[in-house]
This record gives structure tokens, C-alpha cells and sequence, in this order.
């Protein structure tokens, strides 16, 4: 790659450099002029008039913006958005009103350097207010200082040379020609037809996201897609437009393809895993999982990762093949019923056909248990100190949470077993002491 050296080079840059002085030569020889200098003074005076006015009407407006109560929000945001920019507003009527009297009374060159501060003005008031749409910081920057250097070049009669000047820096790829006037070009293009496809696709998504018809899953895969499919085709066109060749970059892509799957395995198998969940819809938002130690219910599918919110309101992000080679719990996968088991036990001396009968009508009293699932109750061994049981009951809302179930499961069968005065035991241990003289025994050793 190698930069366009052509003879042609030094000679737009001189001419450029020769309009640029021609331009200020005549600026400045305007500016020696008293009507000029009037006109800035008019324009420095107008510019403290409006000052002082967004002092005075600023807190008034402010106030009235607050009692409000139940205008739409984004009548709010543009009422937010004036009332940031009142300072630049009423410059612009101002120096509007002042042009139109001069204009009646004097002669229009003693109101053109006027006309043109108030020109700028306004188009960089018009630039403030539209670029305010773009919801993207980065994109928003350069759309605005771009426009505003633009506008002001073409006020100023100054765009076909810098055009000249910008072309004429440029390199060349192959077949392939780039200058600075062309990255310039693709850059505003590509900014625009990015905002129209994110406008599209905010759009399009917000009517997918409010149908009924489809599932979740489905319409999160279908988003996706629409968003791949509106800012790829933004690019090519994008590309297309400022009439870049796309096939002289096949080659760079293919080994720029080549190393980005060696360096990044790792992405793009969270990437083919995200698309194989939607898929298979094994998971979608709002279902209950678990994945190791970590229980919750899903917020978002990503690209790369999924969002599980937990109990406590910890937020998990969980790369997407995680998912598909661990096993997962889905709690809510074909349908909400859950069964939870939990384990306890009671004294040898306590009746174990009433400790279960009892055991089966705590578990019916808890809210949150299934009355058409009877739960059931089992002795699953005589341990060491207690008959230990097992109780097995349904409940419908995982998303409810698993654990505070369990403890009133566990409070219920507390009240019903001191009610009815059965024991459940701890582990006893007995020591028994030998004196200096039994230790010499042999057969102590054997009591």
C-alpha cells in the first residue's frame, strides 16, 4: 500500500492553499472595514443580550416545564432539548431581527457579515438539535462536528476547494483508489444510513417484541437477525455509495477471516452457541435455571452471554457455551410444576405412621404447595439417633424461589411436631472415664 504520489498532487495542494489565502486575504481586508467591525460588535452585543435573557427566562421556563404532570415523554425530551439550547435560540431571532430591520433602513452590505454570523447560527442550532436523535455517543460526535464543519465551509464558499484538497490526498490498494475526501464521504454515509438502520431496527424489534404470536425465544432469534440484516446491508451500501470497489478487499478479508478464527475461538463459539439456543429454544427470558451454583431466572439473551438475575439480585453473565456443554436445570422448561424434597427425622419412641400422616398435612398447609399433588411422605432408613424420613410435595412457581418454600415447608412441620409432642432427636454420644488402675487391665480395654 502505497501513497498516491501523482504529479498532480503539489499542484491541487497549492491551489488549495492559494484559495485559502485569497479567502483570508479578502476576510481580512473586510474585517479593516468600520461597518465590519460594527457588525461584530453588533454580534458580540446581541450575543450578551441573549445571555442575559436565558438568565432571566431560563428558571421561568424550567418551572413551568415541571408542572407538567402527564405530558408523553419525548414532548419532555424535546422541551428539555429547546431549553438546553435557549441561549442559541434567541441569538438567532435576535440577530434574525436585527438583519431584517438593518436591511429596511441601511444598505445590505452593512448586514451581510450579520446574515452570515446569523447563517452559521442557525445551522449550527439545526446540527445541536437533529444530531440529539442518535442514541449512540461516538456516532453522534462525528455526525455533529462533521455537519458542522461542512456547513460552515459551505457558508463560507470554501467547499469545492476543500474538496479538491482532500481528494487529492489519497493511496491506492490494488485497482483500488482512497483518498481522504472518500473515507470523509463513506464516513458521513455510513453515520446516516446507521441511524436509519437503527431507527429501523428499534422500530421493527418493538413490533416483534409486543406480538403474541410467537415465542419468546423466536422473537429474540428474529431480532437478532433483523439487526444483522439492517446494519449489514447499511455497510455495503454505505461502501457501495462513496464507490468503493468491495472486491478488491475479498482478499484482505479472507486473511483478516483466517486470523480472527484463530485469535477468537472463543467468541465465536458463544456466538454459534446463542444462535443454537434460540434455536432449539431450549431456554428463553423468564425461564428458572441452574447451572452449577448459580439458580435464577434468565433477564436477556445475548449474542455472547446470557443474563441470570438471582435472589439476592446478582446479575450473572453467562457465555452461551457454558450452556450448551454443562447440564442444565431448566425449571420451567415444558411446564412450571416442580417437585422439592426435603429430609428429617424424629425419636425412635414416636409413631412413624403418625409422624408421616402428620408430615403429609403440615406440607398442605403452606400457600405454595399443590392441594391436587397430595405430597407424600416415606421412611428412607433407622439412622443413628433418629428414623429418618423423606416429604415430597409440588408447587407451580419456581420463579417464586425454591429455598423459602422449603424453610415454611420446615416451619409448618416445627409447629405441627411440637403440637402433637413428637421429638425430633440430636445426635447423642456417651463418654465413659477410666481411672489409672482400669487402664492397666487388659480387659478393661474390652468394657
Amino acid at each position: 500500500m502505497e501513497p498516491n504520489t501523482t504529479p498532480g498532487l503539489e499542484a491541487r495542494i497549492a491551489e488549495f492553499l492559494d484559495a485559502l489565502f485569497t479567502w483570508g486575504a479578502g476576510t481580512l481586508d473586510a474585517l479593516l472595514r468600520p461597518w465590519v467591525a460594527y457588525q461584530f460588535g453588533i454580534a458580540l452585543v446581541l450575543f450578551l443580550a441573549a445571555h442575559l435573557l436565558r438568565r432571566a427566562l431560563g428558571p421561568r421556563i424550567r418551572a413551568w416545564m415541571r408542572a407538567r404532570v402527564g405530558w408523553p415523554a419525548w414532548r419532555m425530551r424535546i422541551l428539555v432539548a429547546l431549553h438546553q439550547r435557549l441561549r442559541g435560540i434567541l441569538f438567532v431571532l435576535l440577530l434574525g431581527l436585527t438583519v431584517a430591520l438593518m436591511r429596511e433602513i441601511t444598505w445590505p452590505s452593512r448586514s451581510y457579515l450579520l446574515g452570515i454570523i446569523g447563517n452559521l447560527a442557525l445551522a449550527w442550532l439545526i446540527v445541536a438539535l437533529a444530531s440529539r436523535l442518535i442514541r449512540n455517543v461516538v456516532l453522534r460526535t462525528l455526525v455533529k462536528y462533521g455537519a458542522w464543519a461542512w456547513i460552515t465551509l459551505r457558508i463560507l464558499g470554501l467547499t469545492d476547494d476543500a474538496a479538491v484538497f482532500l481528494d487529492s490526498i489519497a493511496f491506492s490498494m490494488g485497482d483500488m483508489r482512497i483518498s481522504v475526501w472518500i473515507i470523509l464521504q463513506a464516513l458521513l454515509t455510513l453515520g446516516v444510513l446507521f441511524f436509519l438502520a437503527s431507527f429501523a431496527s428499534r422500530t421493527v424489534s418493538s413490533r416483534i417484541e409486543a406480538s403474541d404470536d410467537m415465542s419468546p425465544s423466536m422473537r429474540v432469534l428474529l431480532v437478532k437477525l433483523l439487526q444483522i440484516a439492517f446494519f449489514g446491508t447499511a455497510i455495503v451500501v454505505g461502501l457501495r455509495a462513496v464507490g468503493i470497489d468491495l472486491t478488491g478487499l475479498a482478499v484482505l478479508s479472507g486473511a483478516i477471516g483466517v486470523g480472527l478464527g484463530f485469535g477468537l475461538q472463543k467468541v465465536v463459539s458463544n456466538l454459534v452457541s446463542g444462535f443454537i439456543i434460540l434455536v432449539d429454544k431450549s431456554i428463553k427470558p423468564g425461564d428458572v435455571i441452574s447451572l452449577g451454583d448459580t439458580f435464577g431466572w434468565i433477564n436477556s439473551l445475548g449474542a455472547r452471554y446470557v443474563s441470570i438475575t438471582t435472589r439476592d439480585g446478582r446479575e450473572y453473565l453467562i457465555p452461551n457455551e457454558d450452556l450448551i456443554t454443562n447440564q442444565v436445570v431448566n425449571w420451567s422448561h415444558s411446564n412450571e410444576l416442580v417437585r422439592l424434597d426435603i429430609r428429617f427425622g424424629t425419636a425412635y419412641i414416636d409413631d412413624p405412621h403418625a409422624v408421616r400422616r402428620i408430615a403429609v398435612a403440615a406440607a398442605k398447609s403452606v400457600d405454595r404447595v399443590l392441594p391436587e399433588r397430595t405430597p407424600v411422605c416415606h421412611i428412607t432408613g433407622f439412622g443413628d439417633s433418629s428414623v429418618d424420613y423423606i416429604l415430597r410435595f409440588w408447587i407451580r412457581d419456581p420463579t417464586a424461589g425454591l429455598t423459602n418454600i422449603r424453610g415454611n415447608v420446615y416451619l409448618a412441620l416445627w409447629d405441627a411436631f411440637k403440637e402433637q409432642g413428637i421429638s425430633i432427636p440430636f445426635p447423642q454420644r456417651e463418654v465413659k472415664l477410666l481411672n489409672a488402675a482400669d487402664l492397666r487391665r487388659p480387659e478393661a480395654a474390652l468394657d
